[in-house]
């Protein structure tokens, strides 16, 4: 099994994904989280085929359709993470942390760097 714990920002929620395979090409997917939101994704995912929309286009993934079925806010790193969770699981991906580091500057007219 491989988990994978999120910590997403301005939100305050800290969200655990589970992936586990459950046969040659079945992955059982399962959020942990306070977001409702996220929780409505169990749903559409649980146990899933993973040649479908994991490896797609972003358009055609079945996370990110779900995602856009159940979230309402567009900057929500979770679906990212259910991805990573599932390539890791599948040995596709290595375990590998993802960040994103945000700084927010004064504006500065003669900086544009």
């Amino acid at each position: 099994m491989t988990k994978v714990k999120v910590f997403a920002g301005a939100c305050g929620f800290t969200s655990v994904i589970k992936a586990q395979s459950w046969g040659p090409t079945t992955v059982k997917v399962g959020i942990v989280s306070a977001c409702k939101m996220l929780r409505g994704m169990n749903e559409d995912l649980g146990l899933m085929d993973w040649t479908k929309g994991i490896f797609n286009k972003v358009t055609e993934s079945v996370i990110y359709r779900s995602a856009g079925e159940h979230l309402k806010h567009t900057d929500c790193p979770v679906p990212c993470a259910i991805i990573k969770a599932i390539q890791v699981e599948i040995g596709a991906a290595v375990p590998k942390n993802v960040e994103i580091k945000i700084e927010k500057f004064n504006n500065d007219p003669d900086n544009v760097e």
